[in-house]
């Protein structure tokens, strides 16, 4: 198994840029980080608002190229008014250092990796711009307007489940040229067999039971008037093309179901609002540990593959989105098409060779309440939820030895919060580790004496339950590889 190398291709570096932006600004807020420069967003314009399989998960948003004023029957357009203010002058740096070493055995691979890496990203976005729909004139011009139900973005829209219609209402955007810069340097061991993946193109050298070095400094430059973010309003529809505006951010839209408006479902209940963090947690992990034992009682070579191909797609968060998708298509009984997948071609064989395991697992189990695909869904969903700060620091940790500490830290999150430290098998090496990617999910874990204290940080989003998910399921895989 190899150690996580963190490494972003040029093409997703802009929507990294956005993501960290809007993290920083407006965590747990209302903006939408831009996906990518090709997007066009415009005031009014349409937006496709995906809720996903479970609470914790982030919608997805698929900007589209219509405004209202296409979707809307009658030759009027309705033309915004747009009210300009000075937002935020922003520079940041992003970075991290990543330090470890591991031995691992799967059926088909015997790999020894020692590396020490670091990338730093640089956003240069300078003074930036917010654009303002005026809702109340917005709420003028809507009034007694239909939307023409036969328009095909709303029959496409309306025919999926957990889809919705919002507008936007809000976006930030660049007012001068800026520019987003990223700079890697990794250098490490790699002994035995071992394939490195979603390398970019730059001065690199591996050699069987030698060395890898690689250094790479990439710019991107962005022009005026991109946005980075934006902000919804969505749109409550009705059967007859009547449609609300959702002005309140804690008020859902969705079209009309016999009679009610059909909003977005999960597929987890959340705990009641009086429970406490811990038992939040505790609940929510027990709803789910049969998926646990699942993966726990497949057979080693089943387990030991599982976890060789997802620790590999770990190491690229586009691959890890890419099969994410395939997965969810396979939950909605749909055939996976391995045509979609853009990644590396690396990259897609490790998500056939997961496909192959599944379509074995389900002739082999058919029977099984609780489906192979439901469990490794749900494992990838967490992944995939985890920021690339978070992901990375997880990537080296995926060790039996480590995982299985992380395991019982995570029963102490769920718990009392104290474990004593004899018990944990936490050397300082791992410790260290342990701690830094606990922090990145809004737990604090801290030593006192003899024993190990957690603590959930009360901060927005479900981080550490997203971290107890993807740790608990890691586990299972990786019991006795």
């Amino acid at each position: 198994m190899k150690t996580y190398i963190k490494v972003q291709s040029s093409w997703k570096m802009f929507a990294v840029a956005a993501r960290n932006f809007v993290e920083e600004v407006d965590h747990g807020g209302l903006l939408i980080p831009v996906s990518s420069l090709n997007d066009s967003i415009a005031p009014l314009t349409v937006v496709v608002k995906r809720t996903r399989f479970w609470f914790w998960q982030k919608h997805k948003y698929l900007p589209t190229d219509f405004n209202l004023s296409d979707l809307l029957t009658g030759d009027t357009p309705i033309k915004p008014v747009v009210v300009d203010t000075d937002f935020i002058k922003y520079t940041g740096t992003f970075g991290d250092n990543i330090q470890g070493g591991l031995d691992a055995s799967f059926v088909r691979t015997s790999v020894n990796v020692g590396g020490k890496d670091s990338s730093k990203l640089q956003l240069s976005f300078g003074s930036l711009k917010k654009e303002e729909v005026d809702v109340q004139k917005l709420l003028r011009d809507s009034k007694d307007r239909l939307l023409d139900m036969s328009h095909s973005l709303i029959q496409q829209t309306k025919e999926k489940p957990r889809q919705l219609l919002g507008i936007v209402k809000e976006r930030i955007v660049t007012t001068q040229p800026c520019s987003v810069i990223e700079d890697v340097q990794q250098g490490g061991q790699c002994g035995g067999s071992v394939t490195i993946c979603g390398l970019k193109s730059s001065k690199l050298l591996l050699k069987e039971n030698g060395s890898l070095s690689k250094d790479s400094n990439i710019t991107m430059e962005i022009p005026i008037n991109t946005t980075i973010a934006y902000g919804l309003i969505e749109l409550e529809i009705k059967h007859d093309g009547h449609y609300k505006l959702c002005l309140m951010s804690n008020t859902d839209g969705g079209f009309e179901v016999d009679g009610a408006v059909m909003k977005g479902c999960v597929s987890v209940c959340r705990a009641p609002a009086h429970s406490s963090e811990n038992n939040h947690l505790r609940q929510e992990l027990e709803q789910l540990s049969d998926n646990f034992q699942l993966l726990s009682a497949l057979p080693a070579s089943t387990r030991s593959s599982l976890f060789e191909q997802i620790t590999k797609l770990m190491q690229d968060q586009a691959a890890l989105s890419a099969l994410q998708n395939v997965l969810d298509h396979m939950c909605l009984g749909k055939k996976p098409n391995m045509s979609d997948v853009t990644t590396a071609e690396s990259q897609q064989q490790s998500i056939q060779v997961i496909l192959d395991v599944l379509e074995q697992c389900d002739q082999v189990g058919s029977g099984q309440s609780t489906s192979v695909l439901a469990a490794l869904h749900l494992i990838t969903s967490a992944l995939d939820e985890m920021t690339n700060d978070c992901l990375a620091a997880l990537g080296t940790c995926c060790s039996p030895a480590v995982l299985q500490t992380l395991e019982l830290l995570v029963q102490t999150v769920c718990g009392d919060g104290e474990v004593p430290l004899s018990s944990a098998g936490l050397t300082e090496d791992i410790y260290e580790k342990t701690e830094h990617l606990f922090a990145l999910s809004n737990v604090s874990l801290k030593r006192d004496g003899d024993v190990v204290k957690t603590e959930i940080n009360q901060q927005p989003g479900h981080l550490p339950l997203v971290l107890c998910i993807a740790v608990r399921g890691l586990a299972s895989l990786a019991h006795s590889v």
